[in-house]
């Protein structure tokens, strides 16, 4: 079972784990031909969830990160991560404060289908939707064998699909305006993102 209070210790985790990787985030938006400014989009993005502590239900939770990320961040990646949040809002049931392995799949089938309305890109784009997706769909797929195994697949889909965005030509975004010199380096937001599921499944 996923409880409220064990899900906002994976975000603490998961918000600790962005911050040391600020510069390196930033770094690899540069080198793919991006503003630069990922690492300190995603850490402010981090800093304003950090604000939502109070105890609540699932849905109230999750719709609390999203008021806050449109009240106090902006660009792109709260747009991106709002939408998620609120996809998975969305999903989840009223006034419950615990998941079984079903309602974690259905929270996180939630949150990727609202963030595809938001963009357009999928799998092969190179963005953090080739971490997001493969997360997870692995995540929902080890939903038989309980929720710590379920984290753990979508960790480890989410890093080899961040890692497969080196061999991938950019296409959104300013990096797309690279062509093929965007094909070398690591997505930043794929990065990231596979740096959250990292975290969810290590804090787990």
């Amino acid at each position: 079972m996923l409880t409220l209070q064990k899900f906002k210790e994976m975000m603490t985790a998961a918000g600790a784990e962005i911050r040391k990787s600020e510069k390196h985030f930033s770094e690899l938006d540069a080198a793919s031909g991006g503003d630069g400014d990922h690492g300190t989009a995603i850490v402010t993005a981090f800093n304003a969830m950090d604000k939502v502590t109070e105890a609540m239900c699932f849905k109230r939770y999750l719709k609390a990160l999203t008021d806050t990320l449109q009240n106090e961040a902006c660009g792109s990646t709260s747009t991106l991560y709002g939408s998620w949040l609120q996809g998975m809002s969305d999903a989840a049931p009223e006034k419950v404060t615990e998941l079984d392995a079903a309602g974690v799949a259905a929270l996180f089938k939630g949150g990727l289908e609202e963030i595809g309305f938001t963009t357009k890109a999928r799998v092969g784009d190179k963005t953090l939707m080739d971490a997001l997706i493969p997360a997870t769909e692995a995540l929902c797929a080890a939903a038989g064998s309980g929720v710590p195994a379920m984290f753990k697949a979508g960790a480890e889909a989410a890093l080899k699909g961040s890692e497969a965005t080196r061999a991938m030509r950019a296409k959104f975004g300013r990096a797309k305006n690279l062509g093929e010199r965007s094909i070398g380096p690591v997505d930043a937001g794929s990065a990231s993102m596979a740096t959250i599921f990292a975290a969810f499944s290590k804090a787990f």
